[in-house]
């Protein structure tokens, strides 16, 4: 599959998703934790009061994270896959504002909130997509971009 079909394929299949499993670490410590996320720019953005994947963020940049249908049968998989680098994005800095604009949270309600809302940015370095439907054209179910 050529890499641009193969991006056009990723890239649709993030938007029509919005929630994602962010996997963190650090030492033993491992948390895996389902949240809800915006994609462009190429990464995805995800907004999040807190809670325990910050024990490993702060610690280690290094994600992962998986975005996926439910199981229907061996024949019918759609995921992806993505290891990236996280980053927590510095509360009201311009890009903090530019996204919640983006996700048309208003800057007042987000500073009155009880909690810190953080936003992490999570960069792909490789993603791993599977798609039972690619072998019928002719390609391997599973398919890298780096």
């Amino acid at each position: 599959m050529s890499k641009e079909q193969l991006k056009k394929t990723v890239r649709n299949y993030i938007n029509d998703n919005n929630v994602c499993v962010l996997a963190t670490r650090t030492g033993d410590y491992v948390r895996c934790t389902p949240l809800e996320y915006s994609y462009h720019d190429d990464k995805f953005w995800i907004f999040s009061e807190g809670g325990a994947k910050f024990i490993g963020l702060v610690k280690n940049e290094n994600v992962c994270l998986a975005v996926f249908d439910g199981y229907d049968r061996f024949h019918n998989l759609k995921s992806v896959q993505v290891m990236g680098k996280a980053e927590i994005i510095a509360l009201f800095s311009k890009c903090y504002n530019v996204h919640a604009k983006y996700k048309k949270l208003p800057l007042f309600a987000l500073e009155q909130f009880a909690a810190t809302v953080n936003l992490i940015c999570v960069t792909p370095t490789k993603i791993e997509a599977l798609f039972s439907y690619f072998k019928k054209d002719g390609y391997d179910a599973r398919q890298i971009l780096d």
